[in-house]
């Protein structure tokens, strides 16, 4: 991630324009998108996620 610094000097428009030229790259919903093949049946991998916090 980028860092901008804006000092207590700029104006309003001048770090209006820092700020827009960073853009957020987002999030890429494909990426994971799709389905997952198991090993275990899912209760079984449940039970084990639930009993993980006792």
């Amino acid at each position: 991630m980028a860092q901008v610094i804006i000092n207590k000097k700029d104006k309003r428009a001048s770090y209006r324009k820092k700020l827009n030229s960073i853009r957020s790259k987002g999030l890429d919903a494909k990426k994971y998108c799709g389905s997952i093949e198991l090993t275990k049946n899912p209760l079984a991998i449940q039970k084990e996620l639930r009993n993980e916090w006792k």
